[in-house]
């Protein structure tokens, strides 16, 4: 399944994602605040779907990998699930799991 990003809410310090199936199906979100003062962004997701697992890395990892590019000096706090179950994507260049 091709999942991809739909933009609800872009602002500077905080955005939401919604991820949508290629069929436009909406099957997730993902959120991210960032706080310049405290030095962290925080990111938050869910993937209703276990069989997209694998895509919602693919879609997920390169998009924090370019927030630590654009804000090198921010450290990522992420915390992914899919199907309520948490999810290891690996960590990005500065990005911590909670």
């Amino acid at each position: 399944m091709q999942l991809y990003f739909s933009p609800e809410l872009l602002k500077e310090n905080a955005q939401v994602l919604n991820i949508v199936s290629d069929d436009h199906k909406p099957v997730g979100y993902l959120s991210i605040l960032m706080e310049e003062e405290k030095k962290k962004i925080y990111v938050y997701g869910q993937l209703e779907n276990e069989g997209a697992q694998e895509d919602f890395k693919d879609l997920v990892k390169p998009y924090l990998q370019g927030l630590t590019k654009l804000k090198p000096e921010l450290d990522v706090y992420s915390y992914l699930s899919v199907g309520g179950a948490k999810l290891n994507i690996g960590e990005a260049e500065g990005e911590k799991e909670d």
